[in-house]
């Protein structure tokens, strides 16, 4: 999993509320076990017109948002089903920050640990940053995890809280693989104890 420290981008408006995870990745595009890939059916229904033409006045389709990497949006997003391609088709289409003012659990889980950053922000802060990112092009957003703040085009600061374990993860790459080899050494030791105790 790629480190997370600072990040720096234009931050793309979604200002709509119970985003589930059907809405993220539809169900139909549930065919694959890889993380990559998925990115192109992103938000699907909302991205794309039923003869596969871009809905223009979608935020993904508008040319100052095809390179965000922050997405701002409404409360309980995520929520669902517990699909983790979720989470796959936001990092796969590059979305590496999703600030709202509440997640669903299970999403903010597999959001974490696939390499997402989630912040949880009272409604007033979101509502802000909300209207920086209608600013387009012009209003990029910066997010320090290690200080835990987030700067607006304007240079003001908004202090945020995250789970320190999450927030160590991130900072150091780890995903769950790579936290169960931290304790190789351990793993070692037990299974040749085990083996020496029951060698059949």
């Amino acid at each position: 999993m790629d480190k997370f420290d600072k990040l720096t981008s234009v931050a793309a408006p979604l200002p709509l509320i119970n985003v589930d995870t059907d809405m993220i990745i539809p169900a139909r595009f549930l065919k694959t076990i890889k993380r990559t890939g998925l990115g192109a059916d992103l938000f699907s229904t909302l991205r794309f017109n039923e003869d596969g033409s871009e809905r223009e006045d979608f935020v993904f389709n508008k040319p100052a948002y095809k390179d965000a990497e922050i997405l701002v949006t409404g409360e309980n997003f995520g929520c669902g089903s517990s699909r983790e391609h979720a989470p796959w088709a936001l990092f796969d289409f590059g979305i590496k920050c999703v600030i709202a003012p509440s997640f669903a659990d299970i999403f903010h889980n597999n959001s974490f640990k696939n390499g997402i950053l989630l912040i949880k922000l009272p409604q007033e802060d979101v509502d802000k940053l909300m209207e920086d990112a209608k600013r387009g092009a012009n209003a990029t957003v910066s997010i320090d995890l290690e200080a835990q703040e987030i700067k607006g085009p304007d240079g003001g600061t908004i202090k945020f809280e995250v789970d320190q374990f999450k927030k160590h993860c991130l900072l150091n790459g780890l995903d769950d693989i790579e936290l169960t080899m931290k304790k190789n050494d351990k793993i070692d030791d037990f299974e040749g104890r085990q083996n020496a105790a029951q060698p059949w």
